[in-house]
């Protein structure tokens, strides 16, 4: 018998064995209904993310407090849930017609609730992928939380160092500073951060909102004082799921409402029987390159073609924007502000009811059937099925079921890159779900070659679906780069969205069997580069342009522009 050799194994196994503990583990918790992140019941989520070391997390296993991730977890998570001991995961269970105010996060959609001092309701209606982001943020922040509790608490009859006696002093006397006294509280928050004092400048104010400009000191002062609590007092924090989320997860409750509205409002306006193109994209694309044209278009004659949509993309805008809109309304656009609780905001477009020769695709060949376009905005992760797969069944009448005539489905969206920077384009071939390696092979109508010349370098190859964008690991994603994988770039929704329409399309023929796909992202980041993960920041308009190419490429298809 060989001698088996002692294998080390490589940061990238490593890796890719912490991600699959983390899935299994939260599906675990989540099942058992609560557990106490910093408790026993937390430990596996917490090794398994130091073992991972995300690069989102920058620092997460170091001693010293990582800002960059700390600013961008906090943008995700509802304003007031850092002096929260008990955060509650529930479904939407009717608190928007109670006299608490939904908390809606800067960078993600869901509605959170102040219960009372101590408890935070945070509603959970996009699905698994909602509950992994949540989960994975919160155990970042609580780590964080004890890495401040280790630096203040000075033994453990709780004693605690003059930097934490001053900042504590700043925070609850809660009035407005001056520069002096901010200048003084950065200086002990630098020390209990183990950060330098430029450090925390540099970052202080992307804290900061109108009401509470000093937020920084705010978040560091009760993520310190609730880790000393635990340790000192063994109040520890908890997390619960609701009975209602953990029975109403998984069963497409949301995505069912959202599809039927949809269906509802074609077979109103006498749309069910058409050509129907579906496009996951933002809800200012694809109106504003049919419609920016006719309204704005003679002011920019004289400028670059995507000058129009950077004036439209600026904070500012919003007259300029207002014009386009309601132009559009009355020119076959609807609008379906979502109310099922999905996030997704939906506009359809009855082609017919546009002129074309005044538009920007005057060479449009609509045919005599006309199509409609279902523009509806980003979903989240395992969402993406959910909607999808809802959104393709045929649709249930008084007179029977009715088949959609989907004829083509295209996904425009952001991604992490491997190879190139922020604004380049990439065009997948194949979607790689992480963790299972099951893989999706698709023949895309975008190619390589539609995007060449346009100063934006362009990739094509496979792409990586990802649990989480928290969850990217330089050595796992350097490996699916390198290996024979070959991977371009990550995503969160790419196999979610092909599982759905190879299902409605190859094995449930709800769909033609022959339906178009068009699959075509820009990239927001690049997570093998030091200083260009998702914490360095958004794109600003650098964005602009892939966007808006990647949309009209996509509408020249769908309007057979020669």
């Amino acid at each position: 018998m060989k001698e088996l050799k002692n294998i080390s194994r490589s940061r990238a196994q490593e890796s890719s064995a912490a991600i699959e503990r983390l899935y299994i583990t939260m599906r675990h918790l989540f099942n058992r209904g609560f557990y106490k992140p910093m408790g026993v019941s937390g430990e596996t989520l917490r090794e398994a993310l130091l073992s991972l070391r995300p690069e989102i997390y920058g620092s997460i296993a170091e001693e010293k407090v990582e800002l960059n991730g700390l600013l961008y977890v906090i943008e995700r998570l509802p304003v007031g849930i850092e002096e929260c001991r008990y955060i509650n995961l529930t479904s939407d269970e009717g608190y928007s017609r109670s006299h608490f105010k939904p908390i809606v996060p800067p960078k993600r959609r869901r509605n959170c609730y102040r219960i009372d001092d101590e408890q935070m309701n945070v509603e959970i209606t996009r699905g698994r992928s909602d509950i992994y982001d949540i989960l994975t943020h919160l155990t970042f922040i609580f780590i964080e939380s004890h890495k401040i509790k280790d630096r203040v608490l000075i033994d453990e009859d709780g004693r605690l160092t003059r930097d934490w006696e001053k900042l504590e002093q700043v925070v609850l006397q809660n009035k407005k500073l001056t520069l002096v006294d901010r200048e003084q509280a950065i200086s002990h928050a630098s020390n209990i951060l183990g950060r330098t004092f430029a450090e925390v400048m540099d970052i202080y104010d992307g804290f900061g909102t109108k009401e509470k400009p000093d937020r920084f000191l705010h978040v560091i002062y009760w993520l310190g004082k609730l880790a000393i609590e635990e340790v000192v007092d063994n109040n520890k924090r908890t997390i619960t799921f609701s009975p209602i989320l953990r029975e109403r997860l998984g069963h497409h409750i949301y995505g069912e409402i959202w599809a039927n509205s949809i269906k509802e409002v074609l077979e109103k306006n006498d749309l069910l029987a058409r050509p129907i193109h579906i496009i996951s994209a933002n809800m200012h694309s694809v109106m504003n390159s049919i419609f920016a044209e006719p309204v704005h278009g003679k002011k920019y004659k004289a400028n670059d073609e995507f000058q129009i949509f950077e004036d439209l993309s600026k904070s500012g805008s919003d007259p300029l924007r207002k014009k386009v809109e309601e132009f559009a309304l009355q020119h076959g656009m609807v609008s379906l502000p979502d109310t099922s609780g999905t996030n997704i905001d939906v506009q359809i477009f009855d082609t017919a009811k546009i002129d074309v020769k005044k538009s920007a695709f005057p060479k449009a060949n609509l045919g005599k059937d006309k199509p409609v376009l279902i523009v509806m905005d980003y979903a989240f992760g395992e969402q993406a099925f959910e909607t999808i797969d809802e959104l393709l069944k045929p649709y249930k009448t008084g007179k029977g079921k009715v088949f959609l005539n989907v004829e083509s489905v295209s996904i425009m969206g952001k991604a992490g890159i491997l190879e190139g920077g922020k604004g380049d384009i990439m065009i997948p071939n194949a979607h790689i779900n992480e963790g299972t390696a099951d893989n999706y092979p698709f023949e895309n109508e975008l190619t390589k070659e539609m995007f060449e010349g346009n100063d934006i370098p362009v990739f094509a190859g496979p792409m990586v679906s990802v649990l989480g964008t928290s969850l990217q690991n330089k050595d796992l994603l350097k490996f699916f780069h390198e290996s024979t994988w070959g991977a371009i770039g990550l995503e969160m929704e790419g196999a979610y969205y092909q599982k759905a329409i190879q299902s409605a399309s190859k094995i449930r023929k709800s769909i033609n069997p022959n339906v178009k796909v068009r699959y075509a992202y820009y990239a927001s980041d690049n997570p093998l580069e030091t200083g260009s993960t998702l914490a360095s920041g958004g794109l600003g308009t650098t964005g602009v342009k892939p966007t808006y190419l990647i949309t009209i490429k996509i509408l020249e298809q769908i309007f057979n522009v020669k």
